[in-house]
C-alpha cells in the first residue's frame, strides 16, 4: 500500500484504501492467528459482560428503543434486537468489566467497538463469509490503532470510542466490500458522530463502556448514511475541524501511516489477564511476584509504593474510598493491590458490593501508593518498580519491565483458555466453552460467519 502522492494529503484515503485492499489469504499467518485469538477472547469477555454492573439497565434501555430481531446479544442466548441496539449493548458488555484486549502504545481497546459493530452489521444483511469477517477485524484494528499511535500525547478524549468509530466503519466497509466512494462517505460521517471524553475515567464512572457502546452504534449510522447516498466530509481526520484538530493535542500521522505497510496491528494487541484497567496490571503482577518469590504478606505489609510512568499514576493512582463504583475500583491501584495481597489475584467477583466495601481491603489499601516516575513517554506502561516495606523491617523490590499479556509476555494457550472459561462460567454459559472454540476455528471455512458463531450458544 502506498502512502505517497495525494494520499499523504488525505489520511482518510490511505486508511480506507488499506482496509478495502485486505484479503484474508494474503494476511500473514501470525496476524490471522491473533485475529482468531482476540475474536475468541472478546466473545467470551462480552458474554461475561452480561453480568457487569449496570448491564441489565443498559439492556433494558436498549430493548425499548424499537422493535426488531436483526442481531444477537452476547451472553443472552435467544435474545435479538435491532442491529444498532445490539451493537450498543454488545459494546457496553465487552468493555463493561475492563477485561477486553488493549493496544498499549495507542492506549486503545480496539476490539470492543470493532467487534460490537461488525457483529451487528453482519447479522442485519446478507450472510458474511468467515474470511471476510476475520479480514474486517484486522482492518478495523489497523485503522483505529493507526489513529491512536499517530497521537503521541496523553489522552484528552477516550480513544477506544473516538478512534474506535473510524476502525468500525473501515471494518464494515471491508466486510461488506463497499465501493471506495461509499466507504469514504461513511468515514466522513463518522466524524459527525464521534464522541467520548476522559472525564468518566477521571471519576471512575460507568460512562466509559457507554462511550464504547455509542461508538459501535454510531458506526452503523455512518455506514447507513453513506448507503443512502449522502456524501460525508472529505477531510475527517486532517481538516481544520477534523479528528486530530479537535480530539488530540497534535498528530504524527506520517510515521503511523507508513507502518500500514509493515504487518498488522492485531499482532501488537495485549490480553487483559485481569478484569481491570490495563494500567493496574503491572502492579498486580508485581505484588503477586513479591508474595511468591519474597514472602510478602498482607499481615506483614507496612507500606507499598508502585513507582511507574506518569500514565499509570494518572490512570490508576486514585484513592480507594467507601461506596466506590466497580468502574472506579477497576482503575484504583490501591484497591487492586490490596485485593491481590489478600486473595492472590484479581477476578470478576472482586467487583461486587461486598468486596468493594470490605473493611479489611480498605485498611490495606491505605498503605499503598502510586508514585509517578520521570518517564517522558506519555503512553508508557513500563518500566515500573514495586517497593514494599514490611513490619519486620525488610525492603522488598520487584521491577516490571513488560506487562503480562503483552506481545512480549503473552498468555499461554492454557492461560487464554482459563480466562475464556472463567468468563463463560461468570455468564452461566460454561457449557459453551468447547462449542465456542469450535465455532471460531471453523470460521475460516464458513460461508455464514454469524450462523457459525450462533451455533456456539454464546449469542442468540
Amino acid at each position: 500500500m502506498s502512502t505517497g502522492g495525494d494520499n499523504l494529503q488525505n489520511p482518510a484515503h490511505v486508511l480506507v484504501d488499506h482496509a478495502l485492499s485486505l484479503e484474508w489469504d494474503a494476511i500473514p499467518t501470525e496476524a490471522q492467528a491473533m485475529a482468531r485469538t482476540f475474536l475468541h477472547d472478546s466473545l467470551a469477555v462480552g458474554a461475561a459482560g452480561r453480568n457487569a454492573a449496570h448491564a441489565e439497565g443498559v439492556f433494558a434501555m436498549a430493548s425499548g428503543w424499537g422493535e426488531g430481531r436483526d442481531a444477537s446479544v452476547l451472553g443472552r442466548p435467544g435474545v435479538r434486537l435491532p442491529a444498532p441496539s445490539a451493537a450498543f449493548v454488545n459494546g457496553f458488555q465487552i468493555h463493561g468489566q475492563e477485561y477486553d484486549c488493549v493496544h498499549e502504545p495507542a492506549v486503545l481497546h480496539p476490539m470492543a467497538t470493532a467487534l460490537a459493530a461488525l457483529l451487528a452489521d453482519a447479522e442485519r444483511g446478507p450472510a458474511v463469509a468467515g474470511t471476510d469477517f476475520l479480514a474486517a477485524i484486522v482492518a478495523a484494528v489497523d485503522v483505529s490503532v493507526t489513529l491512536g499511535i499517530a497521537a503521541p500525547d496523553a489522552l484528552t478524549f477516550f480513544r477506544p470510542a473516538t478512534a474506535g468509530i473510524f476502525g468500525c466503519v473501515a471494518g464494515i466497509a471491508r466486510m461488506r466490500r463497499m465501493s471506495r466512494a461509499q466507504a469514504l462517505d461513511a468515514f466522513g460521517h463518522a466524524l459527525a458522530l464521534v464522541s467520548g471524553t476522559m472525564q468518566a475515567h477521571v471519576e471512575g464512572k460507568p460512562a466509559l463502556p457507554v462511550q464504547v457502546a455509542n461508538a459501535a452504534r454510531n458506526a452503523l449510522v455512518a455506514i447507513d448514511l453513506a448507503r443512502t447516498g449522502m456524501p460525508g466530509v472529505e477531510h475527517p481526520l486532517d481538516g481544520p475541524f477534523g479528528f486530530f484538530a479537535l480530539m488530540e493535542k497534535r498528530e504524527a500521522l506520517a510515521p503511523a501511516l507508513a507502518r500500514l505497510g509493515d504487518g498488522h496491528r492485531i499482532t501488537e494487541v495485549s490480553w487483559k489477564p485481569f478484569p481491570t484497567g490495563r494500567a493496574g496490571h503491572g502492579g498486580i503482577v508485581a505484588v503477586q511476584d513479591l508474595m511468591r518469590e519474597q514472602g510478602l504478606s498482607a499481615q506483614d505489609l507496612e507500606s507499598l509504593e508502585y513507582h511507574a510512568p506518569p500514565l499509570i499514576h494518572r490512570l490508576v493512582g486514585r484513592p480507594a474510598k467507601p461506596g466506590m463504583e466497580p468502574g472506579y475500583a477497576r482503575l484504583c491501584m490501591q484497591y487492586l493491590a490490596a485485593v491481590t495481597l489478600l486473595r492472590g489475584k484479581v477476578a470478576l467477583g472482586d467487583f461486587q458490593r461486598a468486596s468493594l466495601d470490605d473493611p479489611e481491603v480498605h485498611a490495606l489499601a491505605g498503605k499503598i501508593a502510586v508514585i509517578a516516575n520521570d518517564n517522558p513517554d506519555m503512553a508508557a506502561f513500563a518500566p515500573a518498580r514495586a517497593i514494599a516495606r514490611t513490619r519486620s523491617g525488610e525492603t522488598l523490590v520487584r521491577d516490571v519491565e513488560v506487562q503480562f499479556g503483552s506481545p512480549q509476555w503473552p498468555l499461554s494457550r492454557e492461560q487464554h483458555m482459563e480466562k475464556a472459561l472463567g468468563c463463560l462460567e461468570f455468564a452461566g454459559l460454561g457449557a459453551c466453552h468447547e462449542p465456542l472454540l469450535t465455532a471460531v476455528d471453523e470460521l475460516v471455512s464458513a460461508t455464514d460467519a454469524m450462523a457459525t458463531l450462533r451455533a456456539s450458544g454464546v449469542m442468540g
